[in-house]
């Protein structure tokens, strides 16, 4: 498979198993967990073809490793950014002392005023390193690095979660947590 069949893959399970699987009447369980053979045939039916051997490429390849095969991959999910209600199951984690949150540079102002909101996604997304919080930014205009006193957050007692693909979650960052 190209690079170019792997992105539309990639692009089409985002929006199935992060927002709409109605579009194609895909069953999520409450974890957000699709039968394997169910997003196959149904995605036919939408007129997105790909093999279970594709599907499977576009899993262990996808660089920011966005979805999650069971054990036995007989059943698939998106590691996290759902703005659809399901429950990751995850369990809460003590974060390092700083992480990063990538944005453009016209969001800047009003994140230093506001703090970061999770808006339509069930968490906001923080990076452990900057240089996936730059490429982050970057898709949004011209990137801006903000660095978040975790540490300092989880110690008054806010959760945070790791997810499969090592995205750090929280649901909101409240302004006094960013470093100016």
């Amino acid at each position: 498979m190209n690079e170019i069949q792997n992105k539309r893959i990639s692009k089409f399970l985002s929006l199935i198993l992060r927002h709409q699987p109605d579009i194609i009447q895909l069953n999520l369980d409450e974890n957000g967990w699709a039968e394997v053979n169910e997003l196959i045939t149904k995605s036919e039916k939408g007129r997105m073809y790909f093999s279970f051997e594709e599907l499977e490429e576009v899993v262990e390849t996808n660089n920011k490793k966005r979805f999650a095969f069971n054990e036995d991959k007989t059943r698939i999910r998106a590691s996290q950014g759902h703005s659809i209600d399901i429950d990751l199951a995850l369990k809460a984690a003590q974060p390092p002392d700083f992480l990063y949150h990538g944005t453009a540079e016209s969001n800047r102002s009003s994140i230093l005023q506001n703090g970061i909101e999770k808006r339509t996604r069930q968490h906001v997304h923080l990076s452990a390193d900057k240089e996936t919080a730059t490429k982050v930014g970057m898709r949004h205009g011209k990137p801006v690095i903000l660095t978040i006193r975790t540490k300092e957050m989880h110690e008054d007692g806010i959760h945070f979660y790791l997810s499969a693909n090592q995205v750090w979650l929280t649901d909101f960052v409240d302004a006094k947590y960013i470093s100016k």
